[in-house]
C-alpha cells in the first residue's frame, strides 16, 4: 500500500492508507510469521474441499500443537503452556545448571 499507484487513489477518495505499526499483534510480520508456520505443517488441508466444521478442526489442532510443542524464540525458547502455567521457571533454571 505504499506505492504511488495505490497511494493517489486513495488519497482521492479522502481515505488515509494504515502502515505497518511496531508491536501490534496484528501487524503484518506477526501474520505472516504465523501464515507460514500453518502453510508449513504436513497436514495442511486442501482448503477448496473442506468444509466449515473441518477447518475448525484443523485450526483448533493447530493452535493446540503450537502452544505445546515447538520451542518460541520469542520467550525464551519454552512453549507458551509452559510459560502460561508457570514452568518456565523450572526449565529456565534447569537449563543454567
Amino acid at each position: 500500500m505504499t506505492g504511488s499507484t495505490m497511494v493517489a487513489p486513495l488519497e482521492r477518495l479522502g481515505i488515509l492508507p494504515s502502515f505497518s505499526r511496531p508491536s501490534v499483534s496484528d501487524d503484518t510480520p506477526s501474520s505472516e510469521a504465523l501464515f507460514r508456520t500453518l502453510t508449513y505443517r504436513p497436514e495442511y488441508p486442501d482448503w477448496p474441499s473442506c468444509d466449515l466444521a473441518a477447518a475448525r478442526a484443523w485450526g483448533d489442532a493447530c493452535a493446540r500443537w503450537d502452544n505445546t510443542e515447538p520451542l518460541h524464540s520469542g520467550i525464551r525458547f519454552v512453549t507458551p503452556e509452559h510459560r502460561h502455567s508457570g514452568r518456565e521457571a523450572a526449565i529456565l533454571d534447569g537449563r543454567r545448571e
